[in-house]
């Protein structure tokens, strides 16, 4: 708050007709004295310095001066200073011992650097951060002289570490390979008073990407290149110079169960894919929607009551997927199991289980299954063996057996 202390100009006897009272009080008037307070911003020409402290014109508040840890602080930035060049500075004390206004330039210009930060924050703009380090968890960066984080999951798609399994040394070895790099990111979240301050690489990408991707609907046959393959599916690069990214995930790979991707695909390979979903920036594709769907071809003997047999593809604690027919799934639940160990040591082996179908919905793609007739008739690579072996056994095998744990 700036106060003006005027003195008052009294008349006492001639002192009226003295002409330099007049003067004095319009000069008086037309700069008033200001009184500062501890932490005001303000801001002078650099009129003198010397080897340990610069001297700032503040006018009729007078004279500042940058010295001690302050001046060892910010000694970089003041020898970039002409004499007559401006100086913001914060007000540490209005006046010393020695008269002067004692300033700080790192407070000032840290609290200009935020309250440039919080606009930016505000209007959603665009600025550039220099990355300077990198832990497991993103990117350091600074922005206006300010310290601020880069999380993993704000980075564009370009920059994302798609590291195999999430092996957490490789991350963190693929994330220092961006230090000294700018990246164009937004300010996501400014805190001045937890010194925090989140950038966002991904949101700036956001906004390009969507334009783009309102160019393509659901439906779209695309064509691109694949930039990653990892446990869950491929990353797929097309559009326009291939700057859009999308996901094809594990289960829109085949109608038939697929064991390793990388057996199959590598990055670099051309594909052509259906787009089959679109959220904001990000396009979910399909190969196998490009493929005649099994489940509309089942021919009638795939009905409910009906007898099937099928191979255990995938054991679960909820049940056992069986594919019965090629790319056709059913689940024969837990539930038909004393418990999951006697379902695992059951089905793991198996090749073949005879079972019939409880329920079927083939525009869900769902189907039940049960176990059929008795499980000591489940085929698998050892019980063929054994039968194999001797015709005593293959005598014993056509009566009754006692239930072993086995066959239980």
């Amino acid at each position: 708050m700036e106060t003006d202390i005027t003195p008052e100009i009294t008349v006492d006897g001639g002192a009226q007709d003295d002409p330099n009272q007049g003067i004095l009080a319009e000069l008086l008037k037309d700069e008033p004295v200001k009184l500062l307070k501890p932490g005001e911003i303000v801001e002078g020409p650099l009129v003198a310095r010397s080897n340990a402290a610069v001297f700032v014109d503040l006018g009729a508040a007078g004279t500042g001066i940058i010295y001690g840890r302050e001046f060892f602080i910010a000694q970089e930035f003041l020898k970039q200073k002409d004499i007559g060049e401006m100086v913001s500075a914060k007000v540490v004390d209005p006046e010393n011992t020695d008269g002067y206004v004692e300033l700080s330039v790192s407070a000032a210009y840290h609290e200009i650097a935020w309250e440039k930060l919080e606009k930016l924050y505000k209007e959603k703009a665009t600025v550039t951060a220099t990355i300077e380090a990198a832990n497991r968890g993103g990117l350091m960066a600074t922005v206006e002289g300010v310290k601020a984080f880069i999380p993993v999951s704000q980075l564009s798609q370009a920059h994302y570490p798609r590291v195999e399994g999430g092996d957490k040394e490789k991350i963190l070895e693929a994330l220092r390979a961006f230090v000294g790099q700018p990246f164009m990111v937004k300010v996501i979240n400014a805190e001045q008073k937890n010194d925090k301050l989140i950038l966002s690489e991904r949101a700036v990408e956001e906004e390009s990407l969507r334009e783009e991707l309102r160019n393509f609907s659901i439906g779209d046959t695309v064509e691109g290149t694949v930039s990653g393959v990892v446990d869950f599916g491929l990353f797929l690069k097309f559009g326009p110079e291939e700057k859009l990214e999308g996901l094809v995930h594990v289960s829109e790979i085949s109608w038939e169960p697929v064991d390793d991707l990388k057996e199959l695909f590598a990055e670099g390979q051309k594909l052509t894919v259906k787009i089959i979903d679109i959220q904001g920036d990000k396009a979910s594709l399909s190969l196998k929607a490009l493929k005649p769907d099994p489940w509309q071809s089942l021919d009638e003997a795939f009905a409910e009551g009906a007898a099937v047999a099928g191979k255990p593809v995938r054991i679960t604690s909820f049940g056992t997927f069986v594919e019965v027919a090629p790319g056709v799934m059913g689940i024969v639940r837990a539930s038909e199991f004393a418990d999951e160990k006697t379902m695992r040591e059951t089905l793991e082996l198996a090749t073949s289980v005879p079972l019939t179908i409880a329920s079927l919905n083939k525009a869900e793609h769902r189907m039940e299954l049960k176990l059929a007739g008795e499980e000591s008739k489940i085929q698998n690579p050892e019980s063929s063996a054994e039968k194999a072996d001797s015709g005593k056994e293959a005598t014993e095998s056509a009566m009754p057996q006692p239930e072993s744990k086995e066959n239980a």
